[in-house]
């Protein structure tokens, strides 16, 4: 492999960056790494860096932004995890082995040697690293390099795991907790719904490493929309961190034909009125089944709130204006042929 150090390009910014192994990730570090080749052409050279299976999502990623050229790709090794069979690298392809996926992404004995070798190899300028793979900040600092930390999930959530992961012996008997420190209305978590590594210090002490990564490296980079987390996004940067505000990143594209112009969603969200829709959106990591999804749009019907749902592809069909059939069970409402009540949408990613 050239290296990215060599005389051909040692006069170009040369980036190197370290998406997490799922889609849902990887397509935010792609959309970022596009975007910083077009923002300076020729003078900034980003690498995706991935393993094997992953490589084509982000050529995928690459060809339907037409910037296949501008943005390279460095694989190497996956780790090899018990369970997993040859191949399987992504969440999306794990199916309920993802928790292995997940595991071996913030073990450093086993994913630390093939990501250090790979960094050292290509000697970057900077390294743009997923805030699963904490490492990356010592090897930078080696290196004599800035370590940008990245969080695709945006500032409000990376700060409420911040501070709940601050507090956690505080709370780890309580039945309720309340996330501190954070702007607005009181939040208020069953314990039982927090992730597993915050429900108890034993478990908390397991990611230490990541949080203290993020608060050792250069700077943190948040995929957000900022007008939606302005309050959150006002919060940083700590002390002696800079804090760059991206995106919204990773969007979907067009479908093919589809013709200029405001899209239906938009319209819709047009004729309500200003704070009144809920939007809602569980995210890669909350597996819902048909009946849960079924319970969960019967009752947000009931609150009788306008509402915006974002939900994965898979599992049931698009309707205009109402829910779709849903599993075993299902339910439909129309707010009439001009003002449905809510609107269901495509997902916001794959994981």
């Amino acid at each position: 492999m050239q290296r990215m150090a060599s005389s051909e390009h040692n006069e170009k910014l040369r980036i190197l960056i370290v998406p997490f192994f799922a889609t849902s990730h990887i397509g935010p570090h792609t959309d970022l790494a596009v975007r910083l080749a077009a923002a300076r052409p020729g003078a900034v050279e980003p690498t995706m860096a991935v393993t094997p299976a992953n490589a084509p999502v982000v050529r995928s990623a690459l060809e339907r932004h037409g910037a296949s050229a501008a943005v390279r790709i460095a694989t190497y090794p996956f780790p090899a995890v018990g369970g997993l069979p040859a191949g399987v690298e992504n969440l999306s392809s794990a199916g309920a082995d993802g928790w292995r996926i997940d595991a071996a992404a913030i073990d450093e004995a086993l994913t630390r040697p093939a990501q250090e070798a790979l960094i050292r190899e290509l000697s970057p300028d900077v390294v743009l690293t997923d805030v699963h793979f904490f490492w990356n900040s010592v090897i930078a600092r080696e290196l004599g390099v800035p370590c940008v930390t990245f969080s695709v999930i945006g500032p409000f959530s990376t700060l409420a795991m911040d501070h709940l992961h601050d507090t956690v012996d505080g709370y780890s008997g309580c039945h309720e907790v309340i996330v501190p420190r954070l702007p607005g209305p009181e939040i208020r978590i069953p314990r039982t719904e927090l992730p597993e590594f915050l429900r108890s210090q034993e478990t908390n002490d397991g990611f230490e490493p990541p949080f203290a990564a993020m608060r050792r490296c250069f700077g943190l980079a948040f995929n957000t929309f900022f007008e939606l987390e302005r309050q959150y996004c006002e919060l940083y940067p700590w002390p002696g961190k800079r804090a760059y505000f991206l995106g919204p990143l990773s969007l979907p594209l067009p479908p093919a034909g589809a013709t200029a112009g405001e899209s239906p969603c938009i319209r819709w969200l047009g004729l309500m009125p200003r704070c009144s829709v809920v939007y809602v959106c569980f995210g890669t990591y909350a597996p819902i089944s048909a009946d849960q999804l079924r319970e969960l749009a019967l009752g947000l019907e009931a609150s009788e709130k306008p509402f915006l749902w974002a939900l994965r592809a898979t599992g049931g069909r698009r309707r205009r204006g109402g829910m779709s059939a849903w599993g075993r069970g299902g339910c439909s409402s129309e707010g009439g042929p001009h003002r449905p009540r809510y609107w269901p949408i495509r997902p916001w990613g794959r994981s």
